[in-house]
């Protein structure tokens, strides 16, 4: 069946001499990996450069459901970048987003919602001029709304705790070590309520804004099984504080 779709580049790994396996997050099938033969001339309708993380793509290819690896027919950039990989700020900010991603997707089916949230989110940081460093975190939080794992956000108040395995405010400390003491906890709706626009306007220090990713990630952790270390974490929280 041939299929035409948009899709987000979310990973690329050299395989052999001359050919490369690439994860992309498609519109209309969800998570497929490809192996592709790299163009040996400029002239290829398919090109390296094509593969770089969150890269926007129009895609053809011919699905086979049996396949573990599909093959490209043709590729073109559904989205040309104005910005975000000339931006060292942005770029790391990309890197980060594709590496979560990939995560949070692995055996993700087609889910147009979660697709165009992902592609919107992708244009958004690129045509943004400033006021993006707490992109990840409001991309990290709203995400769990396709996931399965939105936070209940009933019952919030002062003295409430926060259930991470529950994934809701609680009265009593809960039995296992996995919750938000109430400071924190009352934090979370603020959180869950920033968006793109409205994120400029939360201030927060280094050690701050570590702290909540730190937080995001172990959530997913507790919801999402072996969501392993990320690699590109440590400069993330180098460049933004």
């Amino acid at each position: 069946m041939l299929v035409k779709t948009n899709a987000v580049v979310l990973n690329s790994l050299k395989y052999g001499e001359s050919q490369i396996i690439v994860d992309l997050f498609t519109e209309t099938h969800g998570r497929l990996s490809f192996i592709q033969r790299l163009p040996r001339t400029s002239r290829s309708s398919v090109k390296k450069q094509f593969f770089q993380p969150l890269t926007i793509l129009v895609i053809e290819f011919d699905y086979r459901q049996s396949q573990k690896l599909q093959r490209m027919k043709d590729a073109s950039i559904a989205y040309p970048f104005v910005s975000l990989p000339f931006d060292a700020l942005k770029l790391s900010i990309a890197l980060f987003l594709a590496e979560f991603t990939c995560y949070c997707t692995r055996s993700e089916q087609a889910n147009p919602p979660l697709y165009l949230f992902v592609e919107n989110s992708v244009r958004w940081l690129d045509m943004c001029e400033s006021g993006f460093a707490n992109f990840h975190i409001v991309y990290m939080l709203h995400l769990t709304r396709f996931v399965g794992f939105y936070p209940n956000l009933d019952d919030d108040s002062s003295k409430a705790y926060f259930d991470m395995r529950a994934g809701c405010f609680v009265t009593h400390v809960p039995v296992h070590p996995d919750f938000l003491v109430p400071a924190e906890a009352h934090e979370i709706r603020l959180l869950m309520r920033l968006n793109y626009t409205t994120m400029r306007l939360l201030s927060l220090s280094r050690s701050e804004r570590n702290r909540i990713v730190d937080v995001i990630l172990q959530y997913y952790r507790l919801h999402q099984p072996d969501f392993p270390e990320m690699k590109s974490l440590p400069v993330l929280q180098q460049l933004f504080g």
